[in-house]
């Protein structure tokens, strides 16, 4: 069982930049690969980025490729999304997610923990 418990989302301008924190507690943190994914209202929730146990191996949806930069601190137990160069289309409630599998998930169906998510709001 693991906790997880997101923070650093709020609104921002376009064009702007956002860092993302998903602290976890309970067993080892290294045991995880991590996820972050999104919701916006209305539509349903969507990978954001990944990242393997060690942090070697990093995955990115295309919409946030070159823009959006997925990190991990095992010592700290916590996972990063660092958000650059902001759109209005980013605007949506942020969640982390951890899963022991064997491979890095790129659905929500992968997952097993989830944290209550923050939201991240663009002003145009």
């Amino acid at each position: 069982q693991v906790q997880l418990v997101e923070s650093g989302g709020g609104l921002v301008q376009a064009g702007g930049s956002l860092r993302l924190s998903c602290a976890a507690s309970g067993r080892t943190f290294s045991m995880y690969n991590m996820g972050w994914f999104r919701q916006a209202p209305g539509k349903e929730r969507e990978f954001v980025a990944a990242i393997s146990r060690s942090g070697a191996n990093t995955y990115y949806a295309n919409s946030v490729k070159g823009r959006f930069t997925i990190s991990r601190d095992n010592a700290k137990n916590t996972v990063y999304l660092q958000m650059n160069s902001l759109k209005p289309d980013d605007t949506a409630v942020y969640y982390c997610a951890a899963d022991s599998g064997p491979r890095v998930g790129f659905t929500v169906f992968e997952y097993t923990f989830w944290g209550q998510g923050t939201q991240v709001t663009l002003s145009s």
